[in-house]
C-alpha cells in the first residue's frame, strides 16, 4: 500500500448536506449525548456508592454503562463536531482509531449481554450456589474475557480494513468509519475481508444469541414452577430490562445484516446506524433505572444525600 494511502483523509459524508438541517441535528444529537453520558455515568457512580449495589448483576449493569458509553462516545463527538463546523474530513488514523474503539465497544456488548443473562439463569436457577458460583474473582473474569476478546477481534477487523487500497473517491457515506462504508470505497481484493468479517459477525451473533436464548428457557421455565403467581411476577421482574436491552440491540443489528438488499439500503443503514450508535446507549440507563427498583431507590439515596450537604 502506498505512504500516502495511510495518510490521506477521507471524507465523511454525513447525515445531511442541508445546513438548516444539520443544525438542528446537531443540538438533537448534543441532547442525547448528554443525556447519555450524564445516564451512563450516573448507573456507573450510583453502583460505586452504593453498597447494597455491590451485587454482580450490577457489577455486570455497570460495565453495560461502560462499553455504551465508549462505542457513543468514539461516534458522537465527531458527527457532532462535523454538523457544527461542516467539518467533513478526518484523517486516516482517526478514522482507524475511531473504527477500532467503536468495533471494540460494540462486540464486548454482546458478551455483557451473555454474562447479564447468565447471570440471572444461575440466579434463578441455582439459588442456593449463586453466592459461591458467582464471586467477585469469577465475575470479573468473565467480564475481563468479554473485553479481552471484544478488543481482540476488533483489532484483527481494523488491521484487515485499514490494509485496502482506498483510491479514487474517498468519500465514506454515512456518519463514521464503518466496515459497509469503507469496503465500498476500496480498490482492493476484498475476499479475504468479506470472508473474517462475515464469520466475525455470523459467530458473535448467533453464538451471543443461542446462549442468551438457551438461558432464558431455562429461567422461564423456572419462573412457571412456582407456585405463587407474586413469586412468578417478582422474579421475571428482575429480567424484564435485560429482556429490553437485549431486543434493542439484537433487534437492531439483525434487522442491518439479515435484510436484503434495496435502492434505499444506504438511508435505511444511516437510520440503523444512527439508533444502534446513538439511541440505544441513551435508553439503556433509562430501562434499567426506571424498571429496577434497587436503582431507584439507590438513585433516591444519592439524590436525599446531596439535598442535605
Amino acid at each position: 500500500m502506498e505512504a500516502g494511502n495511510r495518510t490521506t483523509d477521507f471524507i465523511i459524508l454525513g447525515l445531511t448536506d442541508r445546513r438548516q438541517l444539520q443544525t438542528v441535528l446537531f443540538f438533537v444529537f448534543l441532547l442525547i449525548y448528554t443525556i447519555t453520558v450524564m445516564g451512563n455515568l450516573g448507573i456507573i457512580v450510583v453502583i460505586m456508592v452504593n453498597s447494597s449495589l455491590h451485587k454482580p448483576m450490577y457489577f455486570f449493569l455497570a460495565n453495560l454503562s461502560f462499553v455504551d458509553l465508549g462505542y457513543s462516545t468514539s461516534v458522537v463527538p465527531k458527527m457532532m463536531m462535523s454538523l457544527a463546523t461542516q467539518t467533513k474530513s478526518i484523517y486516516f488514523i482517526s478514522c482507524a482509531l475511531q473504527f477500532y474503539f467503536f468495533a471494540s465497544f460494540l462486540i464486548s456488548e454482546f458478551y455483557i449481554l451473555v454474562i447479564m443473562a447468565f447471570d440471572r439463569y444461575m440466579a434463578i436457577c441455582y439459588p442456593l450456589h449463586y453466592t459461591i458460583k458467582m464471586s467477585p474473582r469469577f465475575c470479573v473474569l468473565l467480564v475481563v474475557l468479554s473485553h479481552t476478546y471484544g478488543f481482540s477481534d476488533a483489532m484483527t477487523q481494523t488491521i484487515l480494513t485499514f490494509r485496502l487500497s482506498y483510491c479514487g473517491s474517498r468519500k465514506i457515506e454515512g456518519f463514521f468509519c464503518s466496515d459497509p462504508s469503507l469496503l465500498k470505497i476500496s480498490c482492493s481484493d476484498l475476499r479475504i475481508k468479506q470472508t473474517m468479517l462475515l464469520m466475525s459477525v455470523v459467530f458473535n451473533l448467533s453464538l451471543t444469541l443461542f446462549c442468551i436464548l438457551v438461558s432464558y428457557i431455562f429461567i422461564i421455565s423456572a419462573i412457571l414452577r412456582m407456585s405463587s403467581a407474586e413469586a412468578r411476577h417478582k422474579t421475571f421482574s428482575t429480567c424484564s430490562s435485560h429482556l429490553m436491552s437485549v431486543l434493542l440491540f439484537y433487534g437492531t443489528l439483525c434487522f442491518m445484516y439479515l435484510r436484503p438488499n434495496s435502492e434505499n439500503s444506504m438511508n435505511q443503514d444511516k437510520v440503523v446506524a444512527v439508533f444502534y450508535s446513538v439511541i440505544i446507549p441513551m435508553l439503556n440507563p433509562m430501562i434499567y433505572s426506571l424498571r429496577n427498583q434497587e436503582v431507584k431507590d439507590a438513585l433516591k439515596k444519592v439524590f436525599r444525600r446531596k439535598n442535605h450537604s
